[in-house]
């Protein structure tokens, strides 16, 4: 890995509660598997915090060495309305409604959620399955656990056996720390109801009724796979048996990655997932974000800033950059102050990576380097490397980005001359900067398009104050305004800046 690192890469896992040393079954080869979308509806802000966290992870695990294979699903079929057992599959009621077919439901929120991941700036996935694309796997995957005795039919369903997974060692309940009473007593009103033998069971198989309309040909008759199946049959297809990093939203520890880690050892008699990682959840103005309190927003509504909650619109790289200021493991809450300083933020960071662009070596024997300052660059570009691998702490890492900054400025002001640093560490300093920043934390310049048309202006603008025609130097100023930049009238030369 990386030579700059000074400390080994540490994650937390869900499942032991503690951060553990980061050491790949089959380094420098990495498999992660992040629980991806139900594309049945507009992904919403939390699903994204998820992804984000994801992506910021692969990212890192590429800039320092590893080669990862990322893989993401789709779902697509399975998921039932309140995550149980029980009740309509969410693309077929939505489907229903619509008077539509499910697939065209699926197409439609598949395309929304790749415009969303791009608008973000994330990495595509090295493999994005489907549920519906893995039927003959999960099916031959119930077929095992039936033969195994795990799972049991009833009434055309297939049901995973608590009961006798845990007495041939299993563990339900390891990863979320739920406790079986408990559980059973929280499902005892279920007792005598169902065609489970216990109320803990879920179903791998789940037969159709007759007004389902995504339906499929088993052994056991027509149905569905369950939700949690899939991701069990396509992590370990793409992956193998046991693989590295396991991900998704906190809302999913329990039930999903707790049966899929049943699932997983029943089929396969091994732990599937070294280590289990879950992003937190988001609040807005400290409460709970959810669609009933009315305070939920759809990423479309937060870049038109079209929401009663929003006081303006926030860009894709501020909301990027707000997330990331805060760790993945902390809850985020969102509110206009916090982002309009993310905005601020962002916009500094952003004016940095342009102007270092500009910046050249020039070297100059009469200058003396300035041991101080060079060893504080040095020290900030280790501490962004402490920060990313003590748990994937961005919120640190940033923060050692404003001291970068703070050199290139001088630098661009003219304050620093580059010899000064040496070339070893203006070169340090300027590719760290660059590299941190859009390789390892995906943001990008949203102006960057303008170039040429701001430079012209620029250069009309220069003319005008020469000729005394003001009126018509405040009309390119207003321009800039409107587009969120601002004129930077220097000693020694005029430029642009995003407006902070």
């Amino acid at each position: 890995m990386s030579d700059s690192i000074s400390q080994p890469l540490s994650l937390y896992n869900t499942l032991s509660r503690r951060k553990e040393r980061f050491e790949p079954i089959n380094a420098p080869y990495v498999g992660m598997y992040v629980c991806g979308p139900t594309v049945y509806n507009y992904v919403h802000l939390g699903n994204v915090r998820t992804f984000l966290t994801f992506d910021t992870l692969f990212r890192y695990l590429t800039f320092i060495g590893y080669k990862v294979r990322y893989v993401r699903n789709l779902t697509d079929v399975g998921h039932l309305v309140g995550d149980g057992d029980e009740g309509e599959d969410k693309i077929g009621r939505m489907a229903k409604l619509e008077k539509v077919e499910p697939m065209e439901i699926v197409q439609r929120f598949t395309n929304d959620f790749h415009t969303v991941t791009a608008q973000f700036n994330m990495l595509p996935p090295s493999i994005e399955p489907t549920a519906t694309g893995h039927m003959l796997e999960q099916i031959e995957a119930v077929q095992e656990l039936l033969d195994k005795g795990l799972a049991y039919e009833s009434n055309g369903s297939v049901y995973f056996d608590i009961d006798t997974y845990n007495k041939r060692g299993g563990e339900y309940g390891k990863l979320s720390g739920r406790i079986l009473d408990d559980l059973l007593n929280e499902t005892r009103e279920l007792d005598g109801q169902s065609e489970k033998r216990s109320p803990l069971d879920f179903a791998v198989w789940k037969r159709a009724a007759p007004e389902h309309i995504m339906r499929w040909n088993s052994p056991w008759g027509e149905g569905f796979p369950g939700w949690h199946l899939e991701c069990s049959c396509m992590s370990t297809k793409y992956l193998g048996k046991q693989f590295d990093i396991h991900g998704g939203g906190m809302d999913l520890k329990f039930p999903h990655h707790e049966c899929e880690i049943a699932q997983d050892r029943g089929l396969n008699d091994r732990e599937p997932v070294r280590y289990w990682m879950h992003s937190n959840m988001l609040t807005v103005n400290g409460q709970k974000m959810s669609k009933s309190l009315g305070n939920s927003f759809l990423p479309a509504e937060l870049f038109a800033g079209k929401h009663a909650l929003l006081d303006q619109p926030y860009s894709p790289m501020t909301v990027r950059f707000f997330m990331l200021q805060s760790h993945y493991r902390s809850t985020l809450d969102f509110s206009n102050d916090a982002l309009k300083a993310a905005q601020k933020g962002y916009r500094r960071l952003a004016n940095g990576m342009r102007v270092v662009k500009l910046l050249s070596y020039q070297p100059d024997d009469s200058i003396a380097p300035d041991t101080v300052k060079q060893e504080d660059i040095r020290k900030a570009v280790k501490q962004f490397y402490d920060a990313l691998n003590d748990d994937l702490n961005t919120a640190v890492g940033i923060a050692q980005l404003f001291t970068l900054l703070k050199y290139i400025n001088m630098l661009y002001m003219g304050q620093l001359a580059p010899a000064a640093l040496g070339e070893e560490m203006f070169t340090l300093l300027r590719d760290s900067y660059l590299s941190f920043l859009q390789d390892v934390l995906g943001l990008h310049e949203e102006s960057a398009d303008n170039q040429p048309v701001l430079s012209g202006l620029l250069t009309l603008y220069k003319e005008y104050k020469e000729q005394k025609q003001y009126d018509k130097v405040d009309q390119i100023r207003s321009y800039f305004k409107a587009q969120g930049l601002a004129i930077k009238d220097m000693k020694h030369q005029i430029d642009w800046a995003y407006e902070e």
